[in-house]
C-alpha cells in the first residue's frame, strides 16, 4: 500500500472505481489546503498533502481505520508546509461507504503559516455520474466537464455559457460552481447520482463543529465535474483575509471531520429516491454525533464533552415593554473574542443550536474548553456577546440562567427598509438576461443564484439611480437586492447614489438621530452618507473601503454581516421632505457593491415612535 494518503478507487455495487479513472490517482480523492509562509513571502501553494508513512489502526471484523501520516521538520525546507498531518480512514462492517478525519498540527516555536483553505475533493466518473442533488429543490442533470471546457467564459472562469453540450436541453445555460453554494447550517448532504448504474456517491457532514465561520458561512458544495467536496474552511464569501493565521511560534490543533462519504444504491428510475435515501442516512448520522467509533485521542467521545442550558431574551422597550423571548435564536460557543467575531473565527470549533419559541436553548456535545457564548437573534439588529468566559467540563451541565440583549437602539423608529435577517433575500432580485439563465433557478426561492444579475441593475436603471420614498416604496418591489456600479460600456462602471425620501414632522433641532446600516455584504466597496445635500464636498459619513467577501459575483445573498451606526443631529434635517444620499462610491469593477441587509432611522431618545 502506497502511503499517501489519496484515495484512487471505491468500489461498489460491481463497479470497479467510481472515481475518474483517467486522473492521476493523486487527484481522484484527496484532502487539501492552500498555504502560505508570511515570513518569506513565497507564493501561495496547493498542496494535497501527500503523507510519507500509515500504520493500521485498528483492524477487526467491525471497524478498520488507517492512519497516513506526515512530520515536518525545518530540514524539509520553505516549500513544505509546517504541520504536522493525520489523515484517518475508517470503514465499518455493515456500513455503506466510509468516514474520514485529519489531524492539523502547528508546533509551538515552528514558523509563521497561512493556511486559506482546507477541504476533501472527489473526482468521479465522467462517464456514470450525471445528476446532483444539493437540497429538496436544488437537483438537477449537470454538463459534463468537456461541455464546460467548449463553452464561453463569461466575466470569470467559473462561469460558463454552454455552448453545445451533450446533452442539447443544457445548450444556452450558465454553469457556474457557485450557483450551489450553500450555508454551513444547511450544507448536511450533497452529492451524485449515476441515473444509468442507480448509483449514488454522498458527502454527509454530521456536525459544524470543526467549520469555520458559523452556521451562516456559505461555501461550495458539488458541481459539474463531476466534483463532490467537504469544505472546512475557505475565503469563499468571506474575503482573502478568512483562514487559519498563526504566527510568533503560536501552537495550534484541530480535528477536521469525520466526515462520511456515503454510497446507495436503488432500483427505481427515480434519482429522488436515492436522494431521500441518503437525507435518511444523514438524519441517522447527525444523530450518532459525536461519533463513538474514530481512535484518536484528539477526537473526544460523548462522556468526554459538556453541554450547556439557558434562555435567551430581547429587551427593546420601543418593541414592547415586557422582555422579548429569542424565538429561533441562533446561539452558538466559540472561541473567546468580540461581538460577532464568530463570522471570521478558523481555529477553534463552535458549537451553534437554536433556541425554542420561548427562547431556551440547549447546546449538546461541547468539547472541553474555554468559550464566549454568542448570539444571532432573527428580527433583531446587531450581535450579542455574553460577558463572560464560559469553561466547559467533561459529562457537566451548565445552567447558565437568563441572558439578555439589549440590541444596539437611541430612540424610537422612525422608519425602516427591510428585515434584519441578516440577509438581502427580501429585496428585489431581478429575473436573469434571458441569454444567461440557469434553468433551475427560475421561479427559485433562491432566484438571486442566477448569473449576471449585477448587471441587470443597469437595465433597470439606464440613467437614474434608484429612489426610496418611505412610506410609499415597497422594499420587496423597489429597493434592488445589490447596491452596484452602472455599465456605461463593456469595460466601464461608474458609482450610483441610491435616494431615500422622507418626511420628518416635529424635527428636535437640537436632538440626536441614528442611521443604523446592516450590511449583508461588501466587497471592495466604499457608502458615503450625505444628508439634503447630494454635491456636499465631504460625506457625513464614509464606511472607507470595506469587504472583500465577494458575494455579488459568486451569487450569493450574504457574505459578511456588518452593521454601522451613523449619529445625525437634528439641525441636519427640516421639518417637511428630507433625503438620505446611500452612495457607493468605488467603481472598479462589476463586483463593487454592497448588499444591505436593513436599515432604520431613529429619532431622539424619548421621542414618539
Amino acid at each position: 500500500m502506497k502511503p499517501s494518503g489519496y484515495v484512487s478507487g471505491v468500489r461498489y455495487k460491481g463497479i470497479d472505481n467510481m472515481l475518474e479513472n483517467r486522473l492521476k490517482e493523486t487527484r481522484r480523492g484527496y484532502w487539501d489546503i492552500v498555504w502560505s509562509r508570511p515570513d518569506i513571502r513565497t507564493r501561495s501553494f496547493f498542496d494535497t498533502l501527500e503523507c510519507t508513512s500509515f500504520r493500521i489502526v485498528a483492524e477487526t471484523e467491525d471497524q478498520v481505520e488507517i492512519s497516513f501520516t506526515k512530520t515536518w521538520n525545518l530540514s524539509l525546507g520553505n516549500n513544505v508546509v509546517p504541520l504536522n498531518i493525520d489523515k484517518r480512514y475508517i470503514v465499518l462492517s455493515g456500513v455503506s461507504g466510509f468516514y474520514s478525519y485529519a489531524i492539523f498540527e502547528h508546533l509551538e516555536g515552528w514558523p509563521d503559516l497561512n493556511v486559506d483553505e482546507a477541504r476533501i475533493a472527489f473526482k468521479l466518473r465522467h462517464d456514470m455520474f450525471d445528476y446532483m442533488a444539493i437540497s429538496d429543490d436544488k437537483q438537477r442533470i449537470m454538463p459534463t466537464e468537456n461541455d464546460r471546457i467548449i463553452g464561453q467564459t463569461l466575466d470569470y472562469g467559473e462561469a460558463v455559457l454552454l455552448t453545445n453540450p451533450v446533452n442539447p436541453n443544457l445548450r444556452g445555460e450558465v454553469d457556474d460552481k457557485y450557483q450551489y453554494s450553500c450555508d454551513n447550517k444547511d450544507n448536511r448532504v450533497h452529492g451524485w447520482i449515476s441515473s444509468d448504474k442507480r448509483v449514488g456517491f454522498w458527502v454527509i457532514t454530521p456536525s459544524d463543529e470543526f467549520r469555520a465561520g458559523g452556521p451562516f458561512k456559505p461555501d461550495l458544495t458539488s458541481h459539474a465535474g463531476p466534483t463532490a467536496l467537504a469544505v472546512f474552511f475557505s475565503g469563499h464569501y468571506a474575503g482573502p483575509n478568512f483562514g487559519v493565521r498563526l504566527r510568533n511560534g503560536e501552537p495550534w490543533k484541530k480535528v477536521f471531520g469525520p466526515v462520511f462519504m456515503y454510497l446507495n444504491s436503488d432500483t427505481s428510475d427515480e434519482p429522488r429516491a436515492l436522494w431521500e435515501d441518503a437525507k435518511k442516512q444523514m438524519s441517522q448520522e447527525t444523530k450518532k454525533w459525536p461519533y463513538d467509533f474514530p481512535l484518536s485521542s484528539e477526537f473526544p467521545k460523548a462522556n468526554q464533552r459538556g453541554t450547556i442550558n439557558g434562555r435567551l431574551f430581547v429587551r427593546d422597550t420601543y418593541i414592547n415593554r415586557e422582555l422579548i423571548p429569542a424565538k429561533s435564536a441562533y446561539v452558538g460557543l466559540g472561541r473567546p473574542g468580540e461581538v460577532g467575531s464568530w463570522q471570521a473565527e478558523t481555529k477553534g470549533y463552535q458549537f451553534w443550536t437554536q433556541t425554542d419559541d420561548n427562547g431556551y436553548f440547549t447546546i449538546r456535545s461541547v468539547r472541553v474548553d474555554t468559550y464566549n457564548l454568542y448570539a444571532y437573534v432573527p428580527g433583531i439588529i446587531g450581535d450579542y456577546k455574553y460577558n463572560g468566559g464560559i469553561i466547559v467540563r467533561p459529562e457537566i451541565q451548565i445552567q447558565i440562567g437568563d441572558l439578555v440583549y439589549d440590541p444596539p437602539r437611541n430612540g424610537p423608529t422612525l422608519w425602516e427598509i427591510g428585515i434584519p435577517d441578516p440577509t438581502a433575500a427580501e429585496f428585489y432580485v431581478p429575473d436573469p438576461a434571458p441569454s444567461l439563465v440557469n434553468k433551475l433557478f427560475i421561479n427559485h426561492t433562491e432566484k438571486f443564484r442566477q448569473y449576471g444579475l449585477w448587471d441587470r441593475y443597469t437595465d433597470l436603471y439606464p440613467s437614474e439611480d434608484l429612489i426610496y420614498t418611505v412610506g410609499i416604496s415597497d422594499y420587496r418591489k423597489d429597493w434592488f437586492f445589490a447596491h452596484v456600479n452602472r455599465n456605461v460600456d463593456k469595460y466601464n462602471y461608474v458609482p450610483t447614489t441610491w435616494r431615500i425620501l422622507f418626511d420628518a414632522r416635529n424635527v428636535s433641532r437640537t436632538g440626536n438621530y441614528t442611521l443604523r446600516l446592516a450590511l449583508a455584504s461588501a466587497n471592495f466597496a466604499e457608502i458615503q452618507v450625505r444628508i439634503n445635500d447630494p454635491d456636499a464636498r465631504s460625506p457625513h459619513f464614509t464606511t472607507g473601503r470595506i469587504g472583500r467577501d465577494n458575494a455579488i459575483a459568486r451569487h450569493g445573498i450574504h457574505g459578511q454581516y456588518l452593521l454601522y451606526n451613523v449619529d445625525l443631529l437634528g439641525f441636519q434635517l427640516i421639518n417637511g421632505k428630507n433625503t438620505i444620499y446611500l452612495k457607493q462610491a468605488r467603481a472598479s469593477s462589476p463586483f463593487n457593491g454592497v448588499l444591505y441587509d436593513y436599515i432604520r432611522l431613529e429619532g431622539p431618545f424619548g421621542s414618539p415612535q
